[in-house]
């Protein structure tokens, strides 16, 4: 009840029907874009070094809808306070649940290595799905009370958010203690400078990946899980689940590269264009 008054503006607009909230989303997307012009040049610097041969128009166009998405998603996250879980599984649907079933009859662990794309905060309702435990990493937010929300937030349907730094710690533990358990990981963050990072060619840019999820899975025994997304229409998601092959460690994070960079390929304007995800340049060899 303690949560209910202290996230009450976020539970009423959490209230709100969905015709109502794409309405906000609508005007929202007028104020960042067309008054704000929230990190444009960054969305449209990445558009145009990650497809440099499309024409202006076609990068616009795309810029357009990223944008919209953008707002719907926060908004959508909103949504997950009051939800209920046979709506939200009409909207985010697994077009291939057998895939999941079979890994746990099979008794697999699974790192679900994913990226910020289509609406990444909705994969916390994955425990309405399978009987695995699942839990997140997640970076904390400096906002004490922004952190605490999202957390609330992300657990509504079971989600256990554990901090990305103690995260490695968490999976042996389960491991050790045959939890079967789903990790969800976020993998197309731009690594800190200190970090172990693998460098490869994505959207035909030289691009560093953070080494984590594969060493993670391979450690502990688990299928590296890929979930390539789709948006039919507004509200509405799909799921399939694909491996990523571990049959060769040096590889692995190039195979999770490609399926990501098929996915934007796909549908570009879901992914998050206004992250700066190329800040990092790889230093020149001695």
């Amino acid at each position: 009840m303690f949560n209910y008054f202290k996230y009450a503006p976020f539970y009423l607009l959490s209230l709100l029907p969905f015709w109502i909230i794409y309405g906000i989303s609508s005007f929202a997307y007028f104020l960042i874009f067309h008054v704000i012009g929230y990190r444009k040049k960054v969305v449209f610097q990445n558009l145009k070094n990650s497809f440099p041969n499309k024409s202006e128009k076609e990068l616009n166009i795309i810029a357009r809808k990223f944008y919209h998405h953008f707002c719907e998603i926060f908004l959508e996250a909103i949504k997950l306070l009051t939800i209920s879980s046979k709506i939200i599984k009409k909207r985010y649907l697994f077009k291939n649940p057998e895939f999941i079933n079979t890994l746990f009859e099979e008794e697999k662990g699974i790192i679900l290595y994913a990226a910020h794309f289509g609406n990444w905060e909705w994969m916390t309702c994955f425990p309405l799905y399978t009987p695995y435990k699942f839990m997140s990493f997640y970076q904390k937010l400096s906002n004490k009370y922004f952190d605490q929300f999202m957390i609330h937030l992300r657990g509504k349907f079971g989600n256990v958010s554990v901090e990305s730094q103690a995260g490695f710690k968490e999976l042996v533990k389960r491991t050790k203690q045959d939890d079967l358990t789903i990790t969800y990981v976020i993998g197309d963050q731009s690594p800190m400078v200190n970090s172990s990072m693998y460098w490869t060619d994505f959207l035909n840019q030289d691009t560093a990946f953070l080494i984590g999820a594969d060493r993670m899975a391979k450690k502990c025994n688990q299928v590296l899980v890929f979930p390539f997304v789709t948006k039919p229409k507004r509200g509405f998601y799909e799921l399939e689940f694909k491996t990523i092959p571990m049959d060769n460690t040096d590889k692995t994070i190039d195979y999770y590269a490609r399926f990501l960079e098929e996915n934007i390929k796909k549908q570009p304007e879901l992914w998050l264009w206004s992250h700066r995800r190329w800040k990092r340049k790889r230093e020149p060899e001695n």
